[in-house]
């Protein structure tokens, strides 16, 4: 029993070991393990602590960063890309478009000149002509970077009148259902007349 005890503990001391040495995860590194994503705060014999971007102190045991898979977005440096995806409606200037979306990733100060700024036409949507932005920036920085720059095309695409659809879906309605909807009674349909066969 007490072996069977010991094995996680020794399993997270080995795992601790691996780590310290090998150091695929250093401290003030940003990590994702699973739904957790954070910042190495300490790595321990046993355990490591890892601190969420809502501030939140989790204790996780060093087997789960071996065994498991872990995304380090600062291992070899700490630049992460970042994507926005935009709709126009059909009938605007999809050069027009294109501009409008790159000028407001290389106008952001968060915006990394090197890899360049991507604007790309995507596809031929239900009800709009969709785009992708694609462009890098410092990971500390990536939620205000999105933000601020999806700000900025969606201000630019208004002074030029380009317009942003909503989702367009047809809908059949039976006469019975308007009738339901406005409140009317339905006409009654015509009883059958029942044939009653007289024998002798």
């Amino acid at each position: 029993g007490i072996g069977f005890g010991l094995q996680n503990i020794i399993a997270n001391i080995i795992s601790g070991l691996i780590l310290i040495f090998e150091r695929p995860i250093q401290q003030e590194d940003v990590v994702e393990v699973g739904a957790l994503l954070g910042k190495v705060r300490k790595i321990g014999v046993r355990s490591s602590r890892i601190r969420t971007f809502n501030g939140a102190e989790v204790v996780v045991p060093n087997s789960n960063l071996i065994s498991n898979e872990v995304i380090n977005w600062t291992l070899s440096d700490s630049v992460k890309r970042m994507e926005i995806k935009i709709g126009t409606a059909y009938g605007s200037s999809m050069k027009q478009v294109i501009d409008v979306i790159y000028k407001a990733a290389t106008e952001n100060e968060h915006t990394l000149k090197d890899p360049e700024p991507l604007a790309l036409f995507e596809e031929f949507g239900d009800s709009s002509l969709n785009f992708r932005l694609l462009y890098w920036v410092p990971v500390e920085l990536a939620i205000q970077s999105k933000s601020e720059v999806s700000i900025a095309i969606y201000d630019t695409l208004a002074e030029q009148n380009i317009t942003i659809p909503f989702p367009q879906r047809d809908m059949n309605f039976r006469k019975e259902d308007l009738q339901l909807i406005r409140g009317e009674a339905l006409p009654k349909k015509p009883e059958k007349s029942s044939t009653k066969k007289e024998t002798d």
